[in-house]
């Protein structure tokens, strides 16, 4: 029985764990289960898995949250530092990270010092302090396995191997409009980049998957999941999302991981590594498939793509930078106070405003974290 704190428990992959955790109750256990504001879905999930502890981030919920649960045995608490404690517990064996952005990397390092398995879904914890992160890891002895569903492909692609990587291949949709002109490009509406063709994700991460930050993001993980270089990275766009990533080896042969678009079968497989168990998942229809194909990124249309290579090819604080400057400017997307091409003009005047820094502690990163946040949002005022 592998007892699992989620960290993110009302969001798209947060449900899907727990979609997995109910069809596997003799293997996994949900010890803790966490929100930010969804306090009615916090207490839902509380009251049918009877976790340890839950924490709503949200302090203004407490009370509303711990007098629905007042019945129970569960444990509430309360705020960001709750988060770091929870995954402490001596009851949890992995901690699943499925925040959304910035606010994951703190728990995630206090669950790593803790000596927690991490699954990790919350790839701005690598954006952000990638080299921090990953010596901690490799201090604690600590694995971390890769949740997104590229890659877990990568991962699964390396499996048993002992052969030299040449490069990764990091397939992704395209997103809606990578057909768009540049002028076409310049009036999407949030409504528009909300509808992914082939995922069902939260709102931020849709966004980011529209501009292609996301798979900026997914670049910068793949660097430190996996020690390569950012030029033995290649984006190979796939609109039909069936090869979720590849690897291709120093005698050319390359290794691929297929499968329909469901985030269940990456969260699992971290969730039961090194085992590989059943499930009912839909299975491939082979001959349901006309074509797979492949194009080459557009990184001028799409800046954001761009934009991560450069700031992980600068390394320091420059990929925190990013990533701070993509919050503000997602969310100031989602509320119709900026474009959808501003959005990198904006993290790009950001990245250009904000002093490099190449050696960098957690508190350095939560200082430029906050700087380039106020600088970004002074670009949209």
């Amino acid at each position: 029985m592998k007892k699992i704190a989620i960290l993110g428990s009302t969001g798209s992959i947060g449900t899907q764990a727990l979609d997995v955790i109910a069809s596997n109750p003799e293997l996994f256990e949900a010890r803790v289960l966490t929100a930010n504001r969804q306090a009615d879905l916090l207490i839902e999930q509380a009251r049918r898995f009877k976790p340890q502890c839950v924490v709503i981030a949200d302090e203004t919920k407490y009370e509303y949250v711990s007098k629905a649960l007042a019945d129970t045995d569960v444990q509430v608490y309360a705020g960001a530092d709750a988060l770091c404690q929870v995954v402490e517990l001596p009851s949890v064996d992995m901690v699943l990270t499925a925040l959304v952005g910035f606010s994951g990397l703190r728990p995630t390092i206090s669950a790593i010092k803790a000596g927690k398995a991490i699954a990790l879904a919350n790839k701005e914890t690598l954006v952000v302090a990638g080299e921090l992160v990953t010596k901690l890891a490799v201090e604690h002895k600590v694995p971390m396995l890769p949740v997104d569903s590229e890659h877990s492909a990568i991962f699964q692609s390396m499996m048993g191997e002992q052969a030299e990587v040449e490069k990764i291949i990091l397939t992704a949709s395209g997103g809606p409009f990578r057909n768009f002109t540049t002028e076409q490009l310049a009036s999407v509406t949030p409504e528009q980049a909300l509808k992914h063709p082939n995922w069902d994700m939260g709102a931020k991460i849709t966004i980011d998957s529209a501009s292609m930050m996301n798979k900026g993001f997914e670049v910068i993980e793949a660097k430190w999941l996996f020690g390569v270089e950012p030029k033995d990275i290649q984006v190979v766009v796939h609109p039909q999302s069936i090869i979720h990533s590849a690897v291709q080896y120093t005698d050319g042969a390359v290794k691929a991981q297929l499968g329909v678009p469901d985030m269940r079968v990456p969260i699992q497989l971290a969730m039961s590594y090194p085992e590989r168990i059943g499930s009912n998942f839909p299975r491939m229809d082979w001959f349901a498939m006309d074509n797979l194909t492949f194009e080459k990124p557009d990184q001028e249309r799409f800046r954001c793509l761009a934009l991560a290579y450069e700031a992980l090819d600068r390394g320091g604080n420059m990929p925190c930078v990013l990533n701070a400057a993509n919050e503000v400017v997602n969310l100031a997307f989602r509320q119709g106070k900026c474009g959808f091409l501003q959005m990198a003009e904006i993290i790009e005047n950001t990245m250009d405003t904000i002093p490099f820094k190449s050696e960098n502690s957690l508190e350095d990163y939560l200082e430029c974290d906050a700087e380039a946040r106020r600088v970004a949002a002074s670009f949209i005022k």
